[in-house]
């Protein structure tokens, strides 16, 4: 099995040992993303839904880099911090799919990475 590391500048570096994500022959693992602006640095999150918009631009640069699109994401994982936001988590999410939605689950967790309150990571299927 041959692996390739995705990583593009369009997205955050990562804050720990691990990659933006890693391609093997057809399938791509994205890493969970946060609301990190790559080109400051700083964190977009003075709300959810922009938290939320920040995070699936990222995973977009990801893809991107790939040679893929969210046409191509076959599963995902939802970490938010309070389940009472799923609701606006769901809604700017949703925007970013055209036709299918992948299979998802979304967890409550009681912290994230910096202290944000949602992060999604992705498998994609070329």
């Amino acid at each position: 099995m041959s692996k390739t590391i995705i990583q593009t500048a369009q997205a955050p570096a990562p804050i720990g040992p691990y990659s933006q994500a890693i391609q093997t022959e057809n399938m791509l693992f994205i890493s969970g993303q946060i609301c990190i602006d790559p080109p400051t640095g700083e964190l977009k999150n003075k709300d959810i839904q922009e938290e939320t918009h920040q995070v699936m631009h990222n995973l977009r640069s990801i893809l991107q880099e790939a040679g893929m699109s969210f046409g191509n994401v076959v599963k995902t994982t939802i970490f938010i911090t309070d389940m009472h936001q799923f609701g606006s988590v769901n809604e700017v999410y949703g925007k970013y799919f055209e036709k299918e939605f992948p299979a998802r689950e979304t967890v409550q967790v009681s912290a994230l990475p910096k202290f944000v309150n949602v992060e999604i990571s992705m498998v994609a299927v070329k």
